[in-house]
């Protein structure tokens, strides 16, 4: 809605210590302008966020000013997904529910001496109240729902968080068992990370020289899935030894070396928790292969069919108690060759190919689609 904003996050462009140009939409020129774009279909839906104009109540009240046009005079049928201000009052917030279909309330630092330091207007209670209140009043619209069918629905695509990555000195362990904690006790549809990128000259933050961690960022959206879809707990992951993801390994491949003595695992045996502990099978492979194992066993030319990457999967694996042809198998030799497998080693010494005027990704492509689709 605007960048104006009575909060001084140190790591926030419109931060109000921030020399910048101010401005704003009043709530009917957002509306306004959401619904022709809508009708024009370039635009699915709306995610409304905003800096804090006078105080968080009166932020809220504006958003909910710009819905309520939207739902009820616009008749607006697309997606909203609407920030929550820290602090505002759990009426508000309640109403703001009502009419969007996500939620999120940004933690952004994941230790309160963190926030203390870098955004002292936030605290964690002003964070977490709202997150709870939004964690069971859609608990009692679900309930609503069974009982009546024309009940109204809150937030009924569920609310996520996001944490900023790099800008303060908090390991992977600590973000990763907060963002497990989230899961655990508000039941959050996503934990968003954003990798830090310097906007000012500031004693607390890095310097605006350093590039954003990009591959940190990466990695913890990997370990999210593994989290999330793989079975596994952060403690698993991370400890306080290790307290930060090896960069030349993806979090499930570096696991996987640190137990070798749980492999390797017989494909045509393992059940299918195990099986999604091997790198290279997915959920959706390691689905195919309980399938197809009922028809028969499974040898490694089938697995490539069902859609295994044998390139991560052939170090840990025996298909009819052998393992794969010509393979030697040693703990040294899997980490070099899973390293030099690595999109992201590779990127370490491209190869010769036309100058660009962009910098090289941090990311390939295909790397990016195996974090999205989970074949990790």
């Amino acid at each position: 809605m605007t960048n104006v904003c009575i909060f001084d996050c140190k790591y926030c462009v419109n931060r109000v210590s921030n020399d910048l140009v101010r401005v704003g939409f009043t709530p009917t020129e957002l509306a306004e302008l959401t619904i022709n774009f809508y009708r024009r279909n370039y635009i699915e839906g709306l995610f409304l966020s905003s800096g804090v104009i006078h105080s968080p109540n009166n932020t809220i009240e504006q958003m909910i000013k710009t819905l309520e046009l939207l739902r009820n005079v616009y008749r607006f049928g697309g997606y909203i997904h609407v920030k929550a201000i820290p602090g505002a009052d759990n009426e508000l917030i309640t109403r703001l529910g009502y009419l969007a279909d996500r939620m999120s309330i940004n933690i952004e630092l994941p230790s309160q001496e963190s926030l203390k330091l870098l955004a002292p207007n936030k605290t964690k209670e002003s964070i977490l109240r709202p997150m709870g209140l939004i964690t069971t009043k859609i608990q009692e619209s679900s309930t609503e729902l069974v009982k009546f069918r024309h009940a109204s629905k809150f937030v009924p695509a569920g609310q996520s968080t996001q944490l900023i990555v790099g800008a303060t000195p908090d390991t992977d362990h600590k973000i990763l068992t907060l963002a497990e904690g989230l899961y655990r006790k508000y039941r959050l549809k996503r934990v968003f990370f954003s990798a830090y990128m310097p906007v000012a000259e500031h004693t607390l933050l890095p310097s605006v020289d350093l590039k954003p961690p990009l591959l940190r960022e990466h990695r913890l959206y990997q370990a999210d899935w593994l989290l999330r879809f793989y079975g596994f707990e952060a403690k698993e992951l991370l400890d306080e030894q290790n307290p930060n993801f090896n960069l030349q390994v993806d979090p499930k491949c570096n696991w996987a070396l640190n137990h070798l003595e749980q492999f390797p695992l017989e494909i045509n045996k393992a059940p299918y928790e195990l099986l999604l502990r091997v790198p290279g099978i997915g959920v959706t492979s390691a689905k195919r292969i309980l399938t197809a194992r009922r028809s028969g066993a499974v040898d490694f030319s089938g697995l490539k069919k069902l859609g295994v990457v044998l390139k991560r999967a052939q170090y840990f694996i025996t298909c009819k108690g052998k393992i794969m042809e010509g393979l030697k198998i040693t703990s040294d030799g899997a980490i070099r060759a899973l390293m030099a497998n690595s999109p992201e080693y590779k990127l370490q010494s491209p190869p010769l190919e036309q100058l660009t005027l962009f910098n090289e990704p941090f990311l390939t492509g295909e790397d990016v689609r195996q974090c999205l689709t989970g074949q990790i």
